[in-house]
């Protein structure tokens, strides 16, 4: 059995990460996806403890006051959070526990848990974020142009994180993100 890690993966939106997450979770047998709390409501389809955990907000800022939580924001006047006792019971249990969140959530994973891996998928350029971004079809060119300055605040904390790579191709980026769990995984 290997060591139970945690990576936090982050990037803009429309660089892959869902698309990479999904992949390194078929190639990694002890892989698992972190799911997150959150006080909304849930919506059709959504399950419990499989799409998230579904809180009060009395529940959640509960939780949160006893360190409940690896990191935690409020968006659109709803909460949401990585909890702390599942995320160690699978990296006990050995899994490489992969938590999804935005820059300023994987920072405070770092201040709580300096021991994570923090990987930062980037786009091939910005030219092409914007194409990916427009060719979705689903946005507005408002949420685009936000979501393109979201992008260029988030590029510029790269640094911060211990492995960086580049997805302009998709199998090779697959092929980089696995490696790097797989060896993290088999140092310990």
């Amino acid at each position: 059995m290997r060591h139970g890690n945690l990576f936090v993966v982050s990037g803009p939106s429309g660089t892959g990460k869902g698309t990479l997450i999904a992949r390194l979770l078929e190639e990694v047998p002890d892989a698992w996806l972190s799911v997150s709390a959150t006080t909304r409501r849930p919506r059709p389809g959504e399950e419990e403890g499989v799409s998230y955990y579904f809180l009060t907000k009395e529940e959640f800022l509960s939780l949160a006051e006893e360190g409940g939580f690896l990191e935690w924001a409020e968006y659109s006047g709803n909460c949401y959070g990585t909890p702390r006792a599942s995320v160690e019971r699978e990296m006990a249990a050995g899994r490489q526990v992969i938590l999804e969140i935005e820059v300023q959530g994987a920072l405070q994973v770092r201040e709580k848990m300096p021991e994570a891996h923090l990987v930062f998928i980037e786009p091939p350029s910005l030219e092409e974020l914007e194409r990916r971004l427009r060719g979705r079809g689903t946005e507005t060119d408002d949420v685009v142009d936000m979501r393109m300055r979201t992008a260029l605040v988030e590029l510029s904390q790269k640094m911060e994180y211990d492995y960086r790579l580049v997805n302009d191709d998709l199998d090779e980026a697959t092929r980089q993100l696995v490696a790097y769990v797989n060896e993290i995984a088999e140092q310990q």
